[in-house]
């Protein structure tokens, strides 16, 4: 078999299975592992999928940057943004990630909502200027341009001073084995911090980033509380999360 012929072979296993084992695919075609992993090295290379151990897992499409973002799944992040506005409460202090799903939260916020939102996402707190009774409070650091984020040491300093209600969370990627992936490790750090630092962790996902794997683990899936997806997602997809005692939520 060509290796063309094998790696087309290999994406077409992984959008049926959802993974793909390379002991067992180099069983069934009867060649080396080594074979195998070379494909899949190569194919991840191209951003076609996530290498992991043993294998390899679909890439998330929400590794692009900030721009890019926001032309994925616009109508299904401003439902989740909806969704999940209606669970903050009067007086609760919240984490809120940076992202395109984050904005939408913003933008759904009630007007006489009274609460103090803790961002370290200058886009976040800009848009939160005309709320008339969000107390903001801003993380400092080093802008990441990509996701347009403060990271770094000065940043996770400063989410150590703040015990959190809730943490709406942005990743790239959740998967049931993976748990939460994201595409840099200086992010993934940061919002390690911040779900460490808040009583519940919820994250939005839109359904392009479930059952998807990225390079850099923020968390696994049982520190999560709760996922707010929309309701179109098949039940299929959402059972293993709600088998760990994950609450979804549906937009």
């Amino acid at each position: 078999m060509l290796t063309s012929q094998r790696k087309l072979l290999l994406l077409d296993l992984l959008r049926q299975e959802g993974k793909i084992v390379a002991k067992t695919v180099a069983a069934q075609l009867d060649i080396s592992e080594d074979t195998i992993r070379r494909d899949l090295r190569e194919l991840a290379a191209e951003g076609l999928l996530q290498r992991v151990h043993g294998g390899a897992l679909p890439a998330s499409p929400a590794m692009g940057d900030f721009a890019a973002r926001q032309q994925i799944a616009v109508d299904d992040k401003s439902a989740i943004g909806r969704a999940a506005a209606l669970m903050i409460q009067p007086g609760q202090v919240v984490f809120l990630d940076g992202g395109t799903t984050s904005a939408q939260l913003v933008r759904h916020l009630p007007p006489d909502l009274k609460a103090t939102v803790v961002t370290h996402s200058p886009s976040v707190a800009v848009a939160l200027v005309s709320h008339p009774s969000i107390e903001v409070i801003m993380l400092g650091g080093r802008l990441f341009k990509h996701s347009v984020v403060g990271v770094g040491a000065a940043t996770v300093e400063a989410i150590r001073q703040v015990r959190a209600d809730i943490y709406f969370m942005g990743v790239c990627s959740v998967h049931p084995d993976a748990g939460l992936t994201t595409g840099d490790f200086e992010e993934a750090g940061v919002k390690r911090a911040l779900s460490a630092a808040a009583a519940e962790t919820i994250v939005l996902a839109s359904p392009e980033k479930l059952a998807t794997a990225s390079p850099y683990q923020v968390i696994e899936l049982d520190a999560l509380s709760g996922l707010v997806t929309i309701a179109s997602v098949p039940d299929a997809v959402l059972a293993p999360y709600r088998a760990r005692g994950i609450s979804v939520h549906l937009a």
